[in-house]
């Protein structure tokens, strides 16, 4: 029999009733919990794996101690802190481990149980221990945090481009602060995945919940700000291509949220797919990774949008086999996806086979964008001063 268990299920934004389109359901978690209580014959130390709100360990730990056989449990949390494409990287060599528990003996005995369990392969200075509802509450803030990040530095990205100045420039510049860092100013057509949206939209329905509406405002903006980057990137593709996409064949390379993965959860791509399609565009979409099965399953859950009630969506959305088939004809291609491979390709080649003026929309920045000028193409880039538009850079 196992001494830990962890708890390690789903805990999606609801989608219905109280705190719908923020707040996390939890429901599996107090499903795994009294299924424990119901099954197990000894003692056990449970650990809540999953992300989760501040406080939900309480009503795990309230369901196990209603168990009719007298047994004790210790409940503890240990979020993860795992990224996707580096997930056995992450595991293996962590930034740290946090462990939280009830601060009283038998909660620090269970927390240095599991401590010990991961100093098997992680320096014992990476684990850290705190009190239950710091470590639940430590998650969320993370991935607020990284999200933070991005949209600040989009945010500064659309000033670029009104002003001439660099995005990337002004990212190597500011992240040599060592008070900043470099990491995760990378600007982009926004942030996507399973995490960074929902937890923030969490910790803003927290902050309602105990009254502090000032702070719900302020982490509200990240993700208004992402859905605003979303938005910005496909009016300028409009915009640039003489105000009209309707009709046009716009190739979207890359459909994941990030690279080294098929996750389609929140991808800013479905957003501007969306948009494209309600412009008119003809739209063919080339991922190494992710299937048309998925893509319109995301589309359904988010947007609301799918073939079965959406005319013309299934003949006017083409997943292409490969990308020299996906830009062949194309008046526009768009890079929303940073995967390797998009800044290998023969874009001399690509260029003869598509309608001129041949556009692309790099929202990744990962392309030689002087190169691409010099074979042909017109290049906007996401931050990145427009030398049609200015003279003096």
């Amino acid at each position: 029999m196992a001494d830990v268990v962890f708890i390690s299920v789903n805990t999606p934004t609801k989608t219905q009733g109280i705190g719908a389109g923020r707040a996390a359901n939890i429901k599996n978690c107090e499903l795994c919990a009294r299924k424990i209580a119901e099954v197990s014959t000894s003692d056990k130390i449970v650990v809540e794996k999953s992300t989760v709100p501040v406080r939900t360990a309480e009503a795990i730990r309230r369901v196990l101690k209603c168990n009719d056989k007298g047994l004790s449990f210790q409940v503890l949390s240990n979020p993860e802190f795992l990224a996707e494409g580096t997930a056995i990287d992450d595991l293996t060599a962590p930034d740290r481990v946090l462990i939280g528990g009830v601060q009283s003996p038998e909660g620090l005995k269970a927390a240095e149980t599991l401590a010990s369990v991961y100093a098997n392969w992680i320096p014992r200075d990476r684990i850290l221990t705190t009190n239950l509802w710091s470590s639940e509450c430590s998650k969320l803030v993370a991935n607020a945090f990284l999200a933070q990040r991005v949209s600040s530095i989009n945010s500064i990205s659309a000033l670029c481009e009104a002003t001439g100045a660099d995005v990337s420039e002004i990212s190597r510049a500011v992240g040599m602060d060592d008070r900043i860092g470099k990491r995760f100013l990378q600007a982009s057509v926004g942030f996507g995945g399973s995490c960074f949206q929902k937890d923030i939209l969490n910790l803003v329905y927290l902050c309602e919940t105990y009254g502090l509406t000032e702070c719900a405002e302020y982490w509200n903006q990240v993700v208004v700000m992402n859905d605003y980057q979303k938005k910005r990137f496909s009016e300028k593709m409009v915009a640039k291509m003489f105000n009209t996409v309707t009709g046009k064949k716009i190739s979207i390379l890359g459909y994941a949220f990030k690279k080294d993965t098929g996750d389609v959860r929140e991808t800013p791509s479905m957003f501007v797919v969306r948009d494209l399609f309600s412009e008119g565009a003809k739209i063919h979409v080339y991922d190494p990774q992710v299937s048309r099965e998925d893509m319109w399953s995301e589309m359904q859950y988010t947007c609301g949008i799918s073939p079965s009630n959406t005319p013309r969506l299934d003949e006017s959305v083409v997943t292409s086999p490969d990308v020299y088939t996906a830009c062949d004809g194309s008046h526009a291609l768009a890079v929303l996806t940073e995967w390797d491979e998009f800044k290998t390709l023969d874009y001399e080649k690509i260029y003869k086979s598509m309608a001129k003026p041949a556009f692309i929309f790099d929202g990744r920045n990962i392309l030689d964008h002087e190169k691409l000028r010099e074979i042909g193409f017109e290049v906007h880039a996401i931050g990145k001063p427009d030398p049609n538009v200015f003279d003096d850079l």
